[in-house]
């Protein structure tokens, strides 16, 4: 993979930080994976649209956050990673009380900011270990509650910089799964909202694809000592439940309806199966750590061969929550 900087980039008029080769293992949570050709983490939003409006047209681009709900196979990813923990970290409380949170704010700060303010509602926040953006993306939740219920209005952009102001209702909107109303001869809007890990097509395309850059989220007021209590009590039960001792990246499967993939897996026997140093977590069984040596390879083949085998012996097809994206070595 070439890891020379394209000409066509005008670094030097970014606020930015772009590096190249970076191995994606240091912003995944498995700390499995390849590098990738470049990476740019913008400075703030404003750093991050000049960013996108000089970015060459044929240049493949990934959206990144804190990588906790994604792999990145081992021969790495051409194109440039936009990484945007630690760069869309701006939150904030609003006049009319709402939250406006950007899309690298981590969930369990988010929380701890609602709490803080005597806001409740986000404490189930602080269980998702990702960023505002992924969970947006997905519509990730836990305990009972999902971020897009908690959604006033959203802001995106495209890969040419242009940013959009849209509500719940531009989204069809269900379990694990956003994605853009779609227009055109059916009178719906072509595109989708861009998961944390998707790579933005190449143009030509009918219309840029979208990602998330910022929320307005909207909680009730409340006594903000009862929910740092629940925040600390989900997270206890977390510890409890979760091999949060060894690189995961969550819930690897989605429950189908009615049941639990973790339930289906265990009742297969697959607790503990390894592939290299990838291993069915023995204490939550839709769990997938690594237990030291894992490659992206070695965790792949584990998630093909767990749904292979529960689809063998249930009937059930399990999908899985986590993108997997880039390059296998040859």
């Amino acid at each position: 993979m070439n890891m020379s900087e394209p000409k066509q980039f005008k670094t030097e008029d970014l606020r930015g930080e772009m590096s190249g080769g970076v191995p994606m293992s240091r912003h995944t949570s498995w700390r499995a994976g390849g590098a990738a050709e470049r990476m740019y983490q913008p400075a703030d939003l404003d750093d991050l649209l000049a960013f996108l409006r000089q970015l060459p047209p044929e240049e493949p681009l990934h959206v990144v956050g804190l990588g906790s709900n994604l792999l990145v196979r081992d021969g790495g990813l051409h194109g440039t990673v936009l990484l945007l923990h630690g760069a869309l970290g701006e939150l904030r409380l609003e006049a009319d009380g709402s939250v406006y949170a950007e899309a690298g704010v981590p969930g369990a700060k988010l929380a701890r900011f609602a709490a803080l303010h005597n806001l409740r509602g986000a404490e189930f926040c602080a269980g998702i270990p990702g960023t505002v953006g992924g969970m947006l993306a997905m519509n990730a939740g836990c305990y009972g509650s999902e971020i897009w219920e908690k959604v006033l209005r959203v802001q995106t952009v495209d890969r040419s910089g242009e940013v959009r102001m849209r509500t719940a209702e531009d989204y069809e909107i269900g379990y694990r799964h956003v994605a853009l109303k779609e227009k055109g001869e059916g009178g719906r809007e072509k595109g989708g909202a861009v998961p944390e890990g998707f790579t933005l097509p190449s143009p030509p395309f009918s219309l840029p694809p979208e990602f998330f850059v910022a929320a307005w989220l909207k909680f009730e007021a409340g006594d903000g000592a009862i929910a740092r209590q629940e925040i600390r009590a989900l997270l206890a039960k977390r510890i409890a439940n979760q091999p949060l001792n060894l690189p995961n990246a969550g819930s690897v499967f989605r429950n189908p309806p009615g049941d639990h993939a973790a339930r289906l897996i265990q009742q297969c026997g697959l607790k503990g199966r390894r592939i290299g140093g990838a291993q069915v977590s023995e204490k939550h069984a839709n769990f997938i750590v690594n237990t030291g040596e894992a490659t992206a390879a070695d965790i792949e083949n584990l998630i093909n061969e767990v749904r292979a085998v529960v689809r063998q012996q249930t009937g059930i097809d399990l999908h899985p929550e986590v993108r997997i994206i880039g390059e296998k070595l040859v």
